[in-house]
């Protein structure tokens, strides 16, 4: 075979595995809604949410989970300081709903470099059912969250989490966003709990207290910089299994900078870098840059022009991606294979530089993430926080 003749084998092979994941990701969210005997049990729930700062849908994603349709839970407000903004919004729902179905616990405990995990310290120790839920405050909770979080669980289940649906975005920057988050990392996610390596998401998850408890506690998800790394790896140590919702629930999005946008990937593409390197290694053929390249060099193999060899690829690049987004409900707009795009010309960028670059913003803190030697609290000059994760390259 001439080079061109492999250079386009290598471009129909990486499509036919783009497609095929498209395939099993719209397998996976459509399949019906799973009944589990925890379900059907019923169990009383905490709802553990750290909270930091006002955010463009705050009030609505707080009172989501406030107003669910379960029969016995709580909810329980983690905040780090008591002079947040967000305290006031707090304080004011737990005055409407009563102090019996929804707390505020101020101060946060310092186990580990993640503050969010820090946060969430004195509202674990304070939940006295077995399950307990860890939610992110920016999830927008649909009136049956928690049911759908139970009917995930199988008797080989350790953990039950739910990556986000990007939502109402207020700008082509969060349109951006929702491509990365949907389509692709979501997208992928399902995949990957589909072939059995399911991977844990930080924004909603289900523990059975007991068996975290036994485990090391909350403490021990502080072992990896994120805690849904640490998670997964505490899951899988244990002979068990990370399992998704049936379909992801939404994060709204409101308006953001594409700027902004791209420093999160890169800040969650530097963590997945550092926590599951051959894993991340592999993502660069998960976008289409490499096999339109193929494309494009092989052209003359499919008889084609090169440049439309490579809009070929990108054509059913983008077709899977816009049908399974409207299959499962989805973000979609006129703007959105513009938007998906973007995030495949960005991508590329920020995979590489996540090999070398360290420094990233979270939250509005200089971080920098490196990949040796043990998680450290702050231990940089003023202004900037040093993370170290516990991993060798």
């Amino acid at each position: 075979m001439t080079p061109a003749g492999w250079a386009a084998a290598g471009a129909g092979v990486l499509v036919a595995t783009n497609l095929a994941s498209q395939a099993i990701a719209l397998w996976r969210l459509r399949r019906p809604l799973q009944h589990s005997a925890l379900l059907d049990t019923l169990p009383p729930v905490t709802i553990v949410r750290p909270v930091r700062g006002i955010e463009a849908f705050s009030r609505e994603t707080a009172i989501s989970g406030l107003e669910l349709d379960y029969p016995r839970y709580s909810t329980i407000f983690c905040v780090a300081d008591a002079q947040d903004p967000i305290v006031p919004l707090i304080e004011e729902l737990v005055g409407v709903y009563g102090s019996g179905k929804v707390r505020l616990i101020v101060g946060d405990v310092p186990v580990s470099a993640n503050p969010k995990l820090n946060n969430c310290v004195r509202g674990w120790e304070e939940a006295t059912t077995d399950w307990v839920i860890l939610a992110d405050s920016n999830v927008l909770m649909p009136k049956d969250y928690i049911q759908r979080m139970l009917a995930a669980w199988r008797p080989d289940t350790g953990l039950v989490c739910s990556t986000p649906a990007g939502s109402r975005p207020q700008s082509f920057g969060a349109e951006v966003e929702c491509a990365f988050l949907n389509a692709f990392q979501a997208r992928w996610q399902y995949v990957g709990e589909a072939l059995g390596l399911g991977f844990a998401q930080g924004k909603s998850m289900l523990w059975n207290k007991p068996f975290l408890d036994a485990n090391g506690g909350i403490a021990a998800l502080g072992a990896e910089i994120a805690e849904d790394a640490a998670s997964t790896k505490l899951v899988r140590a244990a002979g068990k299994h990370v399992h998704l919702v049936g379909q992801p629930f939404e994060q709204p999005l409101g308006p953001r900078r594409l700027a902004d946008a791209v420093q999160r990937q890169f800040r969650w593409a530097r963590l997945r870098r550092v926590t599951f390197l051959p894993f991340f290694a592999m993502e660069i053929i998960a976008a289409p840059l490499l096999p339109a390249v193929l494309a494009f060099w092989g052209a003359s193999a499919l008889g084609l022009a090169p440049w439309l060899a490579a809009l070929l690829v990108l054509a059913l690049w983008y077709a899977g991606d816009i049908l399974l987004s409207a299959a499962t409900g989805w973000f979609l707009n006129w703007r959105s294979p513009l938007a998906m795009l973007v995030r495949d010309i960005a991508f590329p960028g920020i995979w590489a530089y996540a090999f070398v670059g360290g420094e990233v913003s979270w939250r509005g803190n200089a971080m920098k993430i490196s990949t040796d030697g043990d998680n450290r609290l702050n231990d940089a000059a003023p202004g900037l926080t040093t993370v170290n994760a516990k991993i060798s390259d």
